[in-house]
């Protein structure tokens, strides 16, 4: 891909230079100019491809998959979403890999750790729990949970539940391209809890408070393993009260780690956001892929130009540096979008941009 820009590889092949290429060929070499302007772009150049997967036609599926595999010789009864422009890499949005996880009541899986770090968010169901080192926590529609890198952690649904469905996130693909991921099977399948139910919960869930006199948090993690729906949900609804929020993305607050107030986690991070009754927000784009799951509500986003419209459960994906803007269908009702990324990664390397419609001669999606 040659360019006529001062700076820019510009080679015109030749026979002598197709003859050199080949002898670098066999030497497992090659020459830069061949291939340096795709592999240092101008601007980002994702390959993943903006993608809607709705619930409703997700939901069957996944619910026929109970009398198909057993946790047991699955590990882990799931359906990986794939993004059509990353066939073959198991990847939903650039280096995110999500998908949706059933259980029926009674039913666990075993317990294990890797070096990627997860979270899962809550579809549907009741009497769902996970235990994260050692910790038990119930879960519920609309709980965000974490499962640190490392973490040993298990999950299932008791007895007198129902079946439940979440939604599971990783930077699994991103650690594989780092050649760092580990995968460990605990000792004993399953975890004994060594801590009160719900225990993070009443430590570190208190709004603004910490507490004081115990040993300090220094793991690379939020200690507040469990995000519960009500205390977040209420949490939106009096910040809209009190400020317009962000034009590009209404009312949104990023779950925090309580004791450095940075993310979860430090690879993936996540939002939840509200739209007003009618709201629209305005075109931006950064660096970064984010996964949506609409928590409430229905409405539509507009990303790299096409138009996706979601109801509540559906799942969405904004490749990097891709434009996107959201608007509220309704004109009673809000609508709640949690989220997931890999911002932090962004972040932590330096490498986060973001840019609002029309800075730069950008293009108003429509």
């Amino acid at each position: 891909m040659r360019e006529t820009v001062i700076g820019r590889a510009h080679v015109e092949d030749t026979p002598e230079l197709d003859r050199y290429y080949a002898e670098l060929g066999r030497q497992e070499s090659y020459a830069l100019w061949t291939v340096a302007n795709a592999i240092e772009p101008w601007h980002p150049q994702p390959t993943s491809l903006p993608t809607l997967w709705r619930y409703a036609d997700m939901r069957p599926l996944v619910l026929k998959a109970l009398d198909l595999v057993s946790p047991e010789k699955a590990g882990r009864r799931v359906i990986a979403l794939e993004n059509p422009g990353r066939k073959g890499l198991s990847a939903c949005v650039g280096w995110l890999y999500t998908g949706l996880q059933v259980m029926r009541p009674g039913e666990f899986a075993s317990a294990h750790s890797h070096a990627s770090a997860a979270l899962r968010f809550v579809v549907e169901g009741a009497g769902a729990y996970t235990v994260v080192d050692g910790h038990k926590m119930s879960l519920a529609a609309g709980d965000f949970v974490i499962t640190p890198n490392g973490a040993w952690h298990d999950h299932g649904v008791e007895a007198h539940g129902a079946v439940t469905v979440w939604q599971d996130g990783l930077d699994m693909l991103l650690v594989n391209q780092l050649d760092a991921n580990f995968y460990a099977v605990h000792p004993d399948h399953v975890q004994k809890p060594n801590y009160p139910l719900n225990d993070t919960v009443s430590i570190y869930g208190g709004p603004g408070l910490l507490p004081v006199g115990a040993e300090p948090w220094s793991k690379p993690y939020s200690p507040l393993f469990k995000y519960e729906w009500g205390p977040t949900y209420e949490a939106l609804q009096r910040a809209a009260t009190a400020s317009d929020g962000s034009p590009y993305d209404g009312t949104i607050m990023q779950y925090v780690n309580p004791a450095t107030g940075g993310p979860v986690m430090k690879t993936l991070g996540a939002c939840i956001q509200r739209l007003r009754p009618g709201d629209r927000t305005k075109s931006h784009r950064h660096t970064g892929s984010v996964v949506y799951n609409v928590a409430k509500g229905s409405g539509h986003a507009i990303i790299a130009g096409r138009r996706f419209d979601w109801v509540k459960n559906d799942i969405f994906v904004v490749p990097s540096w891709a434009w996107h803007e959201h608007a509220n269908a309704s004109d009673r009702e809000d609508a709640v979008l949690f989220s997931f990324s890999d911002v932090p990664s962004m972040q932590a390397l330096g490498l986060y941009r973001e840019e609002a419609y029309g800075d730069n001669g950008g293009h108003q999606a429509r």
